[in-house]
């Protein structure tokens, strides 16, 4: 089992700390993916390499900064397609199209259905080569913020319900005072709440607390009043 297997979105996010990036590669010529798996290891990342979109939808998603190496002429028809697919339920996950066709056409259908990055073939391998490198980058990047997302929530699932209360009231502005008039509690209440709050969220301050809760959109999160 490949160490991709290993990293299946059941598994929730993680930090993974000292694991090589995965290059993910499509394309129905053999010599074409030995030679692209050689190039990848050698920059010292991990290269995956399918001949069909259909193998590689098979994988399961890795918590690793990764990107996705596509020819755009597949056999099972799939190249644009799956792009699109990608880009909607892998958006961590960069795109770089290649085809032996670099027509306008071609190339903006590729570019509107998510990918990052369009290569012409015959293309030099340093091109491809600056092409991951940003998109291992790029996947880093967005992977770094979705996991302090999950565990923002994660922290946020670990307050009580009135805690959610005086959070939302708090990051909205009010005093603890006027939290507890909006909630029917004494003010000394509040603050015994409050220090709870920045304790399970593990906020230094309240403008840490308001940054928090911005970054899970109040809206998104229920705040019911009593």
């Amino acid at each position: 089992m490949s160490l991709a297997h290993t990293f299946d979105h059941q598994l929730g996010l993680h930090s993974i700390p000292n694991v090589a990036p995965i290059v993910f590669v499509i394309d129905e010529d053999i010599v074409v993916r030995n030679s692209l798996e050689r190039l990848i290891r050698s920059q010292g990342w991990q290269a995956e390499t399918f001949q069909s979109a259909g193998e590689f939808l098979d994988q399961p998603r890795p918590f690793v900064p990764s990107c996705l190496v596509i020819d755009l002429s597949l056999p099972d028809g799939g190249g644009l397609e799956l792009q699109r697919k990608i880009a909607r339920e892998r958006s961590e996950m960069p795109i770089i199209v290649t085809s032996g066709h670099g027509d306008i056409p071609t190339t903006v259908q590729a570019m509107k259905a998510g990918a990052v990055d369009f290569l012409v073939k015959p293309f030099r391998q340093d091109v491809l080569l600056a092409a991951i490198r940003q998109g291992l980058e790029r996947s880093r990047v967005t992977l770094d913020h979705e996991i302090e997302i999950r565990d923002l929530r994660n922290s946020y699932e670990s307050l009580t319900p009135r805690e959610r209360q005086v959070m939302g009231l708090v990051v909205s502005g009010l005093l603890n005072k006027q939290v507890g008039g909006e909630l029917g509690i004494s003010e000394i209440t509040v603050k015994a709440h409050r220090a709870q709050v920045m304790q399970k969220m593990r906020a230094n301050s309240l403008a840490d607390l308001v940054r928090m809760g911005a970054k899970l959109q109040p809206a998104r999160y229920a705040i019911h009043l009593a």
